[in-house]
Parts: C-alpha cells; structure tokens; sequence
C-alpha cells in the first residue's frame, strides 16, 4: 500500500513479527500506524501507547483464521490514531508520531484487550520505535540487512527512501494502561534489557516479515546506538498500572528507574478519574502524601527527578480521545472521584484539544534534531512549564491547584530554583 499523502504529512502502515529475544520462540504480531513529513526529515517522534489494544472485536480469531487465506488480516484494519488524532501537535517541529497495535492473550476468550501490567506492551512500543528509526515505512527492513543492501536487487537509493528520521530522539507517549506501559520503554534499551532478565522477560528482538518463509533482522543488541530509540521524554495521560499474577508484574521497577532520568517526564491526571487514581494498583497520584503512587515512585521526596503531574479540574478517564470509544466510556461509568452528576470532559471536546495543544508545546521544547538541553532548572522553568503551570492553561480547561498554590507537582528538592504558581490565561 503507497502512503496517503496531504499537504506535508504522509500516512501508511507498517505489519511486521516481533519476538522479544532472540533466545526464546515468544512472538507478537504488530501493526505500525505511523505519520511522517513527507519530506522524510523528521525532527523526533511520538511513540503513543493507546490504552485499549486491539478493540472488542469477538469475531477476532475467525477473520484471523479467513484472512490467513485470503492474505488479509484484522490487526491491520485497527486505527488507534482515530481515538487519539494528535497529529496537529507534531507538524510545526516536523515531527512524526506513531501509534503500535498488537494482540495480546491477556485473558481466555478477550485477547484483544489489555489491562495493564504487562511490561511487553512496553517492549513492544521500543522495539517498533527502534524499527522505524532504522528502517523507515516499509515491511520489507530486509532490504537493509547486510546481505541483501547495496546488491542490484536493493539498491541503497531503494532503501534510503524509506527512512524518515534524521535523530533517534523519541517521545514515549501513551494513555490508561497504555500511559503506564510508555514507561517501559522511556527507561532506554539496557535499563529494559537488565530488568527484562531480572523478570522473566528478557528483551533482545528479533523482527520478522510476514511470509510463509520470514526474513528477520539481526538481534537489536547488535544495531548500533543510533539505529535503537533514544528516549528523550515521557507523558503519561491518566496512567494506569495492575498486578495481574503470571501476566502483568507492574511496572514499579521501571518507575524507580525513571526517578533517575534527567529529561523531561509530564503526568496528567483528571480529578473525576477513578480508573487512575482508584483503580490502577498503585494509584497514578493521590493528595494523601502517605500513599504510595505511580508519580511518588517516579518522583521520591528528595529526589533529582524530573517528574511533575498536573491535574485537570473535571477531568475524565476518557476525555483525552479525540473520539469516542466505547470500551474506554465503561471507565468514566461508575466514577467515583467526583460527586455524581459532576459535569466532566467527553471525548472529542475541550480536554481533547488541550491534550493536542500540551503535545505541541511539550515538543516545542526540543530543539531540530536533538534532545531536551540544559538540566532541571531549565525543564521546571521552561516555557512549556509556565504554560501548564497556570488555573486555566488552554480554552475551558482549568486546573486544580496543589496544595502550595502551584498548578504542577514535583519532588522537593534542596536548593531547587523557586516556581511561582501563575493563575488566569
């Protein structure tokens, strides 16, 4: 399929295998939806993890079993990016933004969904970024292996034109379980590979194509550095974690990890999201300084962590899609975060843009090419910080002071430069 074009900015989609490492027959299949400048000189990219993985298709495993026979398949049919279109966030940088869909046997009888803890997804997110870095928009990456590369089949001019980055900066993104799945990959390639081998689930892939008789690509421990995702910035919309025996561990261990990372790390939370801040195991953030929470382990007291949440005032588990979904509204059914009646954001509104708008000037920051520069006290007094850090950042949207008058949240730390709550536009 030849990518849709319009105006400066390409579509098209990626299908390839996955298996984690190379050692062990665990294999995932995966679908890339990526957009990229169409002049193939991508500044960075989003890697966005979205919160509900394949949909609620039952009729999943028999159009698997029909589409193996009419070369067809129903993974390759989902668009994540319909729920989350924050496409208008990447064009002024000339950024990319990518989205990786895959199936998953969570539970007998729903593979299709995902709830969280399962630091695989994770992997996934890291394994298609460093994909896409190295080979660009193609299903054939064979074409730059060693052995077929500059021959008279695959001229290097074939193989050229499929890349798109000129960095291998990368934003890891993600929303609901997929907002805590993103932390994985934010962790880099050796903090994965170390705790992937400390937890059963080691980490060194291997891509495949999908033919009867797959090519594969060398193991990622040997790319070079510059083909693998260099993490350079993570955002958490409404994270959530669960501990699910044999199946999702957490991702606690790699929260700790990222207390230790110097760039940019944003948590958003809604004030009526019970699916984060009750549900998820731990919470994503919690007003009582004696609960432990998803950011209190990003972000210990004392800390050098770059960490730092905000919380939308009526902010909804849901309000961050673009449209709706109705897997994602049983979310927002029963929410008990608020009163009942609380009016709250809906998908495609005014939460949705101002997610659009954070994306923009969180990206902004980045200079052409490279990664965040300077250290903490050019992140917390950035301009993307004192645009967040106000009651009402963008359109309706207002939100909820902290306990010491500032609309953002971080671990205290001694002789840190002081921040001024702002309050209005």
């Amino acid at each position: 399929m030849k990518p849709i074009c319009i105006n400066d900015y390409c579509f098209d989609h990626v299908h390839i295998w996955i298996q984690y490492d190379h050692s062990i027959p665990q294999f995932v299949e995966v679908a890339i939806e990526i957009f990229y400048p169409r002049d193939r000189q991508a500044n960075g990219l989003v890697m966005f993890n979205h919160g509900f993985l394949i949909g609620v298709d039952l009729l999943y495993y028999p159009k698997k079993i029909l589409g193996s026979l009419v070369n067809d398949n129903p993974l390759f049919g989902v668009h994540p990016s319909y729920y989350y279109n924050y496409s208008r966030a990447i064009v002024e940088k000339n950024w990319a933004m990518a989205f990786v869909t895959a199936t998953h046997i969570q539970a007998q009888g729903i593979p299709w969904t995902d709830f969280g803890g399962n630091p695989r997804v994770g992997q996934e997110a890291y394994a298609a970024a460093s994909y896409l870095i190295k080979y660009g928009v193609t299903d054939e990456f064979y074409k730059a292996e060693s052995k077929y590369a500059g021959t008279a089949i695959y001229k290097p001019e074939d193989i050229e034109a499929s890349r798109f980055m000129r960095s291998n900066n990368v934003v890891f993104a993600g929303h609901s379980v997929g907002g805590a799945h993103a932390q994985v990959p934010a962790t880099g390639f050796e903090t994965m590979q170390r705790i992937g081998k400390e937890t059963c689930r080691p980490f060194d892939p291997v891509i495949y194509d999908r033919e009867l008789f797959p090519n594969y690509s060398e193991r990622m421990s040997r790319w070079a550095p510059e083909e693998r995702a260099n993490p350079v910035g993570l955002v958490q919309l409404s994270p959530v974690d669960q501990k699910i025996p044999l199946i999702g561990p957490g991702m606690e261990l790699y929260r700790r990890e990222l207390a230790e990372r110097q760039m940019p790390i944003l948590m958003i939370v809604g004030e009526c999201d019970s699916a984060c801040l009750e549900d998820s195991t731990p919470p994503a953030w919690s007003g009582d300084p004696g609960v432990e929470t998803e950011f209190t382990q990003e972000s210990p007291e004392g800390s050098d962590s770059w960490a730092v949440v905000a919380n939308v005032e009526h902010g909804s588990h849901c309000g961050y899609l673009t449209k709706k979904n109705e897997l994602c509204s049983l979310a927002d059914l029963d929410s008990g975060a608020c009163e009942k009646g609380t009016p709250t954001w809906k998908p495609g509104g005014e939460e949705s843009l101002f997610t659009n708008e954070l994306f923009k000037k969180f990206i902004a920051m980045y200079p052409d090419g490279g990664a965040f520069e300077g250290g903490f006290g050019k992140w917390i007094h950035s301009d993307f910080i004192k645009w967040l850090n106000r009651k009402n950042p963008y359109g309706k949207i207002d939100l909820v002071p902290f306990d010491d008058g500032k609309y953002i949240q971080y671990a205290s730390r001694g002789g840190c430069p002081p921040l001024e709550g702002k309050k209005g536009k």
